[in-house]
């Protein structure tokens, strides 16, 4: 731990005059209509369930698909509580890219609403998928329902702790690499981060409350709104993005 704790404080030192300013800001008129598309996604799962009429007994491996039914277990308790918290620890970790440029006034209100936006579009986008489908957890096909999970074992896809740990994942590698491209710590950093969120993955599967698709989309879900928040909101990027207002949604137009 003090191994840790030193090599934290060495790192900070030498970031902390790399730069004098995040090269993220915030636009009020973008941010108006992502964070509006953002918290509208979030709130719509409370209006989408998709629920069966009864709870099924043991169900039949063989009417799984063959990807997917080569990697399926039954429920490990223990190991599914492990893996259900292990990813807020990397939804905390986007606070790396952050201390560095902490003393300027305005990199805390603008970390707060990417991230804000990309919690609300992952939360959205994942829960949506969860209460609109219907499939069942890989233990449905070993054991039946345990206890304590009569409510909660239809909604295997996609994986939400994959979703969170890909997203913390992503936009940490993200942002550290566009605040600090010349840093030593930027490859460990992000082989690091997504080792991490790669293990959560594979934890979910070996529990037997994922199949290995619901992990591959929910580590897209996040993957995608890690990358997608922080660079429409780069500095350089901003004359080069346009987000229109359309019917059912908004437009976004990105040129390199």
């Amino acid at each position: 731990m003090k191994k840790l704790l030193l090599a934290f404080c060495i790192f900070y030192c030498i970031q902390i005059n790399t730069f004098s300013q995040s090269v993220y800001s915030v636009d009020l008129k973008k941010d108006l209509i992502t964070g509006t598309l953002s918290l509208g996604i979030g709130i719509s799962t409370f209006f989408i369930k998709n629920e069966p009429e009864n709870i099924p007994g043991i169900l039949n491996k063989n009417k799984v698909n063959a990807f997917d039914r080569s990697l399926m277990f039954p429920h490990n308790k223990p190991l599914d509580i492990i893996s259900d918290y292990a990813p807020i620890g990397l939804a905390l970790s986007p606070i790396i890219s952050i201390i560095p440029n902490i003393k300027h006034k305005n990199t805390l209100l603008t970390y707060s609403i990417m991230y804000g936006e990309s919690l609300l579009l992952t939360y959205g986008t994942v829960f949506s998928l969860k209460n609109a489908i219907i499939r069942y957890r890989p233990y449905m096909y070993a054991d039946g329902v345990p206890a304590g999970k009569e409510n909660d074992y239809y909604n295997s896809f996609p994986s939400s702790a994959a979703s969170f740990a890909f997203l913390g994942a992503t936009f940490l590698s993200t942002t550290f690499s566009h605040e600090f491209p010349e840093s030593k710590w930027k490859v460990p950093i992000i082989t690091g981060s997504y080792a991490l969120a790669t293990g959560i993955g594979l934890m979910r599967i070996l529990t037997g409350t994922h199949f290995l698709t619901d992990v591959f989309a929910g580590a897209a879900v996040g993957s995608l709104y890690g990358w997608l928040i922080p660079r429409l909101h780069l500095r350089k990027d901003y004359k080069n993005i346009k987000i229109i207002p359309a019917g059912n949604g908004m437009i976004v137009s990105l040129s390199f």
